[in-house]
């Protein structure tokens, strides 16, 4: 197996940095999102509402990928991360990065998965001719996660494989040009990817096969313990936006100001808002969620990327990587 980069090197430099950041100025706070990836927060977001509520600015800046927040979260330059995917959660964690899941963000099994060139004709039933083939994944995130399950359900020797450390938006230029034979990704860069090729297994089937795919909301421990009103009003202010999301009658509202922040048109991002679950605070709580089944999750993602050689080891369990103080004091608020 060729890999033009590997995690080990990047999870190194995050453990290496984590905690030495520099002080944290209270009057501002810097939080980390993806564009061309809608969620109800950016409505929140847009309206000016976490400024208000929190009693700082509050600066947004936009990454590609999960492990470049973990990196920056390591080196003090990001206080909290929107939607990170849990692999690369779990992956920072691993290597010795202090990070906590403060709620989940969102399921979207069918806005995460790998897409085949279409000339190579390969679906499910004839997945095994995907063997010596090149292919572009996001090492780290839940795109990965998801590529090495779906090869170990297929029985693609990963050996075989020339895989190639892409970004979305970089994996779907490359599919498009002909350069990779797969391309594995999420938002939009999965969209653009599919006007070139097919999806080897839907969601629902995925599902089947216990590849769960959901993102976070993680800080750094010390930011937490630190800050914990701040945080909870944070966590707070997005079970609201969620909320009135899910209650459905102001999406007519909504939706044009979140399609203007991710960067998208409306039909877009009413399209992959249609295959998002946003979880209530209750939800989140429960033993399925933070209540038991994500550390539990974790785990299995831990062990996968220890026998696929992406990380040298997991932690025991990853129940204080989970820290449901925040949601828990948000119910109250």
């Amino acid at each position: 197996m060729t890999l033009r980069k590997t995690l080990m090197g990047a999870v190194a430099g995050a453990a290496m940095l984590a905690g030495s950041g520099a002080a944290m100025a209270m009057d501002e706070i810097t939080v980390a999102y993806f564009l061309e990836w809608p969620m109800p927060f950016e409505y929140a977001k847009a309206m000016g509402t976490y400024d208000a509520e929190l009693g700082v600015k509050v600066n947004w800046v936009a990454f590609d990928t999960g492990t470049a927040m973990s990196a920056a979260m390591a080196a003090g330059d990001v206080h909290i991360a929107v939607s990170q995917g849990v692999p690369p959660f779990v992956v920072a964690t691993s290597a010795g990065q202090d990070l906590q899941i403060i709620d989940v963000a969102v399921s979207y099994s069918d806005n995460d998965n790998c897409v085949v060139r279409t000339d190579l004709e390969i679906t499910k039933d004839n997945a095994a001719d995907l063997a010596g083939k090149r292919v572009a994944v996001p090492l780290g995130t839940a795109a990965h996660y998801g590529f090495l399950n779906q090869m170990n359900h297929f029985g693609v020797d990963l050996a075989s494989l020339e895989i190639v450390d892409m970004a979305p938006p970089d994996g779907a230029a490359a599919i498009a040009q002909g350069a990779v034979d797969m391309a594995c990704g999420y938002g939009g860069g999965l969209n653009r990817m599919k006007e070139h090729g097919n999806v080897l297994l839907t969601g629902a089937e995925k599902e089947e096969l216990g590849i769960l795919v959901f993102d976070v909301t993680s800080a750094p421990a010390s930011f937490v313990a630190e800050n914990p009103d701040m945080v909870a009003k944070f966590v707070k202010i997005t079970a609201d936006a969620n909320a009135m999301w899910n209650e459905g009658s102001k999406k007519a509202e909504m939706l044009p100001v979140i399609a203007k922040d991710a960067g998208m048109d409306e039909a877009a991002t009413e399209r992959d808002m249609s295959t998002f679950i946003f979880l209530s605070v209750d939800d989140q709580l429960s033993a399925k969620w933070l209540g038991g089944g994500a550390q539990q999750f974790m785990k299995g993602v831990a062990d996968v990327f220890v026998g696929a050689g992406s990380i040298p080891a997991a932690l025991p369990d990853y129940s204080a990587q989970v820290n449901v103080g925040p949601l828990t004091a948000a119910k109250g608020m």
